[in-house]
């Protein structure tokens, strides 16, 4: 019998996901002596015994891990016996230095819902967990929101002044448990407990917080619950006054309300979903889902408020995340509860106690919150099903912080700041980039500090100190003056990227391609090299550079970001531009037409953009179905919803137009591929005449818009198709804000994919502004040389620690 030692090195989400356990587990069953334990940024693992059963333990370790791990390396070392005689689970080695070798970061896993085991016995009148709001085990609960430093260990976690009871310590203790080493575990004897106040943040005196909670909620009152990542503000989501006056105090006009459902049987009373939706409401992510509203509920006890999400076709649907959302249904029965963020509009979530009830006490009558502090906020992921496969929306709880895996490696650690809407930062370090969950806009100033104060405490936690900072070329972005002041602070290199090179990157990174590709970006705003603002782009290339092959006609946006708001603006400029009277169709009144002909006459205040979303907002101006927007891309969403019923009718037409060469000649030198590319422009004035002819001719909005799409569609593909001939490329990645509408993207999949292109959209991050910060980073990662700087580990410490004071 030969026996033999190895050393097993495991590096990627195997901290808080019970891998230790497991470990102990396998290696007890196959009679193997060492041991396992946490260190700074992998799990390492000593086991000696037979030379087969060591074999037979690493294909188990490798293929049967717990569920919620994801292993990216598993690294061997021979070592000399030892003549142990028992496997044993050792304490975390906090000390031990990151493999430098491989610059591997600590991966932190993500909150998950409650587990079937756990929900069992929350309703389990004999077990001693029943109706305890906090339960968990190994396979479930918080994760990134309660960890406080790494490796994974409860002293280390929100949990670390609740003190085990004797029954908990023992099932922590007992390798047969499946609590056994769970970092979260709690009971009624010694864990977090819940406790209602008044929205002056005054303690209210009840047996059972919950039930007064459910009851006031039942009586029509707005309530504020704290959750796993942040506070929700909840109501009754029949109560069409009560949602009226939650919009009116939350200052959130048109925006739509998420619901929180009992079960998947109550969704269907609202909505209608195939089986993948379904899939994805009952995942352990536990995201808001959007669904399609059934046009009629079952019965009229099923009937929303129609102020939950006002003339939208859509609803976006989620269950109980929490085994406390979990038993506040049990309380409210088959009610449907409004589950919104706890803020005010463009604020960021609140999740420190006093400060919700400051900031929530004007929106809220009364609070259910619990001492269970939660270190890291984290917001409700959003989805959607697009042609069969998922589509994000919002990457947050349930999916941020799981590490993206890049199709090469970091020269060294890289910090990527994103945009300024729908702001995510990015970690890169190896090949993994690990992206924040979604912080918002930073627009202001609470938003921006929340901003820092989340990328510092990520970079504490992962232990990734950047040697390089990658953001947008937007000058005035909120995370580029961050990412300027830092890297003067701190002697760090930037690099600036361009906006559609990272959403086109962003695309490719995530379906791991490292080759040159066509990339269609249409979005509402980016900062172009030009001094134009870009949004309806054609790009040639990869990671390290672009070309711009084509793009949309440049018009004038007349009062910059106002035209943003106010869509009737854009629709005179694309008028005007166009040779069309604007006293044809009813958009703004003689006043108004003629002071934004004369700034576009002038060039004053009005930059030229080529953006797609101002396209948008154009065509349903004039087409009469939104002059003015409550919220980013609201005229574009009422387009979508308006055509995606109607059935194909036809085509506006278009023109490609072909630019003189030498305007692009040192682009196209710095991409092989696109040598014998000659840039053009597509022209949008033939389009918008044949809008204003339908208008006209009294065409109903629905067929408007449904031509319109079919348009979008037949440009992206005869502009791939010119691009093509040109350059042999075939491969096609379609990201930007734009490619959110489902029915044009899966219009140009379908057309582009039948005439014999590769065709690749976001999944993993949003195709809108909260994917940039990927690009962001895949392109640093391989346009900046090799940095042989050592992160600085102690000022790392040091800073996290004053941001957190």
């Amino acid at each position: 019998m030969t026996l033999e030692r190895q050393a097993i090195f495991v590096d990627g989400v195997v901290q808080g996901v019970g891998f230790r356990p497991f470990v102990y587990q396998l290696a007890c069953h196959l009679k193997l002596a060492g041991f396992v334990k946490n260190r700074a940024g992998s799990v390492l693992i000593e086991v000696e015994g037979e030379r087969s059963l060591l074999d037979r333990f690493l294909v188990e370790l490798k293929t049967k891990p717990p569920p919620l791990s994801i292993i990216d390396r598993v690294s061997l070392k021979s070592l000399p016996l030892r003549g142990q005689e028992y496997f044993r689970i050792e304490p975390s080695d906090i000390e031990a230095p990151i493999n430098l070798e491989y610059q591997s970061p600590i991966l932190v896993a993500a909150d998950m819902a409650p587990c079937a085991d756990c929900l069992a016995e929350l309703h389990d009148p004999a077990d001693r967990r029943y109706r305890y709001p906090f339960l968990n085990c190994i396979n479930c609960g918080p994760r990134l929101t309660i960890i406080q430093s790494a490796p994974y260990d409860r002293h280390r976690t929100t949990l670390a002044r609740f003190k085990m009871c004797a029954a908990c310590q023992t099932e922590y203790d007992s390798p047969g448990d499946r609590r056994f080493h769970a970092q979260a575990i709690a009971c009624p004897a010694c864990g977090p407990q819940l406790v209602a106040l008044t929205n002056a943040g005054e303690r209210i005196d009840a047996d059972d917080p919950l039930t007064l909670f459910a009851d006031w909620l039942m009586a029509g009152k707005i309530g504020a619950m704290k959750g796993l990542g942040g506070y929700h503000l909840v109501c009754d989501a029949r109560r069409q006054q009560v949602v009226s006056e939650l919009r009116r105090r939350k200052r959130r006009d048109e925006k739509p309300f998420a619901i929180m459902v009992r079960s998947i049987d109550q969704a269907g009373r609202f909505c209608d979903f195939d089986s993948d939706e379904q899939s994805l409401l009952e995942s352990p992510h536990r995201p808001i889902v959007l669904l399609k509203k059934r046009i009629e509920p079952s019965s009229d006890q099923y009937l929303l408020a129609d102020a939950l999400s006002p003339g939208n076709p859509f609803l976006g649907v989620m269950l109980s995340s929490t085994p406390l959302h979990d038993l506040l249904f049990e309380a409210v029965g088959e009610i449907p509860l409004v589950m919104t963020s706890g803020n005010q509009s463009d604020e960021p979530i609140a999740y420190l106690d006093d400060d919700a009830v400051q900031r929530l006490g004007s929106i809220a009558e009364i609070f259910l919150t619990h001492d269970r502090p939660i270190h890291v906020r984290c917001d409700d992921s959003v989805m959607r099903i697009v042609d069969g496969s998922k589509m994000s929306i919002r990457r947050s709880r349930g999916y941020a912080p799981h590490p993206i895996r890049l199709p090469f490696e970091c020269p060294c650690p890289i910090l990527a700041v994103g945009g300024q809407f729908k702001a995510t930062f990015a970690l890169g370090q190896d090949r993994h980039a690990v992206l924040s969950h979604h912080l918002g806009d930073l627009e202001q100033f609470e938003a921006c500090r929340a901003f820092e104060r989340d990328m510092i405490l990520y970079e504490r936690l992962f232990g990734i100190h950047p040697c390089v900072i990658a953001h947008d070329r937007h000058p005035d972005y909120a995370s580029t003056g961050l990412a300027q002041r830092r890297a003067a602070d701190e002697g760090i290199q930037l690099l600036a990227v361009q906006h559609h090179h990272a959403h086109m990157a962003s695309c490719m990174a995530e379906h791991g391609l490292d080759e040159p590709v066509i990339g269609v970006s249409f979005d509402g705003t980016g900062f172009g090299l030009d001094s134009t603002i870009w949004g309806g782009e054609f790009l040639v290339g990869d990671y390290s550079d672009y070309t711009r092959a084509g793009h949309l006609r440049n018009v004038g946006m007349p009062g910059g970001a106002m035209a943003v708001h106010e869509p009737w603006r854009m629709a005179l400029s694309h008028l005007l531009d166009a040779d069309c009277d604007p006293s044809n169709v009813d958009v703004g009144s003689t006043h108004q037409r003629r002071a934004i002909e004369q700034m576009l006459n002038r060039g004053f205040n009005s930059p030229l953009t080529s953006s797609a979303g101002r396209l948008f907002d154009a065509v349903a101006s004039i087409a009469g179905v939104q002059t003015r927007v409550e919220y980013e891309g609201q005229a574009a969403i009422k387009l979508e919803w308006l055509a995606m019923d109607v059935p194909e009718c036809g085509t506006y037409p278009f023109e490609l137009i072909q630019k003189v060469k030498s305007t692009h000649q040192m682009d196209i030198a710095r991409v092989p591929c696109a040598l014998n590319l000659f840039p053009f422009f597509i022209d949008t004035r033939p389009l918008i005449r044949a809008v204003v002819y339908d208008v006209v001719q009294h065409v109903t909005k629905r067929v408007i818009a449904r031509r319109f799409h079919s348009t979008l569609v037949a440009m992206i593909s005869a502009a791939c198709d010119r691009i093509r001939e040109q350059t042999h490329l075939d491969a096609v990645v379609l990201s930007g804000g734009c490619f959110m509408n489902a029915l044009m993207t899966k219009g140009t999949c379908a057309r582009l994919m039948a005439s014999g292109f590769r065709v690749y959209r976001n999944h993993l991050v949003p195709p809108g502004d909260g994917g940039l910060s990927l690009g962001q980073l895949a392109i640093a990662a391989r346009s900046i040389g090799r940095t042989p700087a050592i992160p600085d580990i102690a000022a790392l410490v040091k800073m996290a620690t004053t941001c957190t004071a």
